[in-house]
């Protein structure tokens, strides 16, 4: 045992003395946690913010003048009055994202009793901006409505009063979702990148022939290659939560990073074996993306990090229940997002053991088939 753990501890050296020898694979592990965290965080929001407003106002009423002087920054842009005969033009150009449209005589129906309608149009080739800016226009338009309608003495009183409270995210910023998912689906990408990478690259510099007349058998190599790329991961991600996501976009982690770490390690036994037995089914590196590239898309959008497992059709969930990257999703939220710790996490930490065991005994069948007797 001791011996065997020698031979995996050298090998694992070899390992990282090639990859700091790799400065292609250097800057790649680089950019994934610094820059392409950073710019996602930052570039990509699902929240409204400083979307174009137009009001074709029929009524021109105070009623009307409050609601466009409410739509205020930065969720939206300064309101622009235009024509009835503008409206579908402007909306075909992309002029504006929201079209607000008060009929004639709006507020003097609206303090007779009447029910008058306010028409909103939304452009929905931008889905998430439509829904959700939608409902912003909506409760604005009801809000002032409703101080209308005080001010002139009628009851607007509800039966109940709904109060609402947003856990572990009070001001719904999407920075704190896609920053630490975009942490997460960085650990998967590169541990099947890194791990593939270091196989291939073996066999391009012919260094696999000197391994097969060493002293050391398959799952020797394959430690080595997991724990050696796995160490290099484990620390650019907890680099990028502390340096990227926490101190530059000021996103706090709720949970224990300790903890956090110990997923990593079991969640990188099962991808860098996978990325491993990938590799042995490819000769150069094109192949070996090709290869990657589905399975990588499946990880990012199927795994729960980009849509709730839920929201999936129930065939479909209990196929990702075969993935890491579904539990290691889970894991991972559990403790950055709601600081979850070991009480709560510990079944998807024992699922993700028993996954990295399989991939692990059927990426060494295939490693000792397709390279060391190859």
């Amino acid at each position: 045992m001791r011996h065997f753990l020698k031979n995996v501890w050298r090998l694992g050296i070899k390992e990282l003395r090639a990859f700091r020898s790799d400065p292609i694979l250097i800057a790649l592990v680089i950019y994934i946690f610094t820059f392409a965290v950073y710019s996602v965080a930052t570039g990509a929001k699902t929240e409204v913010v400083n979307a174009a407003v137009a009001i074709v106002d029929e009524d021109r009423s105070l009623l009307s003048r409050r609601i466009a002087g409410a739509l205020l920054p930065p969720y939206f842009q300064e309101a622009r009055y235009i024509q009835a005969d503008e409206a579908i033009t402007g909306m075909d150009k992309n002029e504006f994202v929201f079209l607000i449209d008060i009929p004639p005589n709006f507020e003097r129906d609206l303090l007779r009793g009447d029910n008058p309608t306010i028409q909103v149009s939304a452009d929905a080739t931008a889905m998430s901006l439509a829904g959700i800016g939608t409902s912003y226009i909506t409760s604005i338009i009801s809000q002032e409505i409703t101080t209308t309608l005080q001010e002139h003495g009628y009851s607007t009183s509800l039966p109940i009063n709904l109060v609402s409270h947003f856990l572990f995210n009070p001001n719904v910023e999407s920075i704190r979702s896609t920053s630490m998912m975009q942490v997460i689906n960085n650990i998967s990408m590169l541990a099947i990148i890194l791990a593939g990478a270091a196989l291939i690259r073996e066999r391009e510099r012919g260094t696999v022939e000197h391994l097969l007349v060493m002293p050391v058998n398959a799952a020797e190599i394959m430690l080595a290659k997991i724990w050696a790329n796995g160490l290099v991961i484990l620390v650019a991600a907890l680099a990028s939560l502390i340096v990227v996501v926490e101190m530059l976009l000021g996103v706090p982690v709720a949970g224990s990073l300790t903890l956090f770490a110990f997923g990593i390690a079991v969640y990188l036994a099962a991808v860098t074996g996978l990325g491993i037995m990938l590799a042995t089914f490819a000769s150069t590196m094109p192949q070996f993306a090709l290869l990657s590239i589905p399975v990588l898309i499946i990880f990012e959008l199927l795994s729960g990090s980009a849509t709730p497992i839920e929201s999936m059709p129930p065939w479909l969930q209990t196929i990702m229940q075969l993935s890491p990257a579904t539990h290691f999703t889970a894991f991972s939220q559990a403790i950055l997002y709601r600081g979850a710790g070991l009480p709560i996490v510990w079944p998807q930490l024992m699922v993700m053991t028993g996954i990295a065991a399989i991939f692990f005994f059927v990426s060494l069948i295939r490693f000792r088939r397709a390279v060391l007797r190859g």
